[in-house]
C-alpha cells in the first residue's frame, strides 16, 4: 500500500502526499466527498486497512457483508444560487462488476446487505468543514427495509429516508451497521 511519503521516481523528490494533496484536496467536491465518505464508513466499521477497490459490487467489506455508502450534500464547490437536494441512487442493479474476480455478475435486485447514506450536512459556505465529522449526518438502513419500505424507487431523498431512520453520529455507525446485519 502506498503512503503520503512514497516517493515517485523522476520528479525531483514529489511524494504521492504531493499527488493526493494536488488531486483530492478539494473534498467536497462530489467525486472526492464520496471516496470521502466510505472512507469515514471504512474506519467507522474497522475495515479501513482493507485498500478501496474501484468499481467493486460494493463500496465496503464488513464481516463478509457489502456495504453501499451513499453520500449527498448541500454545498457543492461551484457556485450555488440555493443548497443541492439531497438525494441518493438505491437503483437495482442487473449485473456488478466484481473487483476481486474482475468479472461481470449476474445479479438481481440490490446487492449490499447494508446502506449508509452520508449527508454533508453544513450549509453555510463560510463554515463548511468536510473534515469535520461533526458537520456530517449518517442514516443506516438494510436492503431488505429498503426493498420493503422503497421497492422498486430507484432514488430516495432526505425527507423521506427520515422516515425510515434517524440520523446518527460518526460514533453510532458501527452498532447500526451491526444491528442492520442481524436483521
Amino acid at each position: 500500500m502506498l503512503t503520503a511519503d512514497t516517493p515517485i521516481d523522476g520528479l525531483d523528490g514529489l511524494t504521492v502526499g504531493d499527488f493526493w494533496s494536488w488531486a483530492y484536496s478539494d473534498l467536497l467536491s462530489n467525486a472526492n466527498r464520496g471516496v470521502l465518505a466510505e472512507f469515514i464508513v471504512a474506519v467507522a466499521l474497522g475495515v479501513h486497512d482493507q485498500p478501496r477497490l474501484e468499481w467493486d459490487a460494493c463500496d465496503v467489506t464488513y464481516r463478509d457483508q457489502g456495504i453501499e455508502v451513499k453520500s449527498s450534500a448541500y454545498l457543492q464547490t461551484w457556485q450555488q444560487e440555493k443548497p443541492s437536494l439531497i438525494i441518493f441512487d438505491i437503483a437495482k442493479r442487473d449485473e456488478v462488476w466484481d473487483a476481486r474476480t474482475n468479472t461481470w455478475i449476474k445479479t438481481s435486485g440490490r446487492t449490499a446487505a447494508v446502506y449508509v447514506f452520508c449527508v454533508f450536512a453544513e450549509r453555510d459556505p463560510e463554515k463548511a468543514n468536510v473534515s469535520d465529522l461533526s458537520q456530517w449526518e449518517f442514516y443506516v438502513l438494510s436492503t431488505p427495509t429498503i426493498d420493503r419500505e422503497l421497492g422498486n424507487q430507484k432514488t430516495v431523498r432526505l425527507n423521506p429516508l427520515r422516515k425510515l431512520v434517524h440520523p446518527i453520529p460518526f460514533s453510532e455507525i458501527r452498532r447500526a451497521v451491526d444491528a442492520a446485519l442481524s436483521h
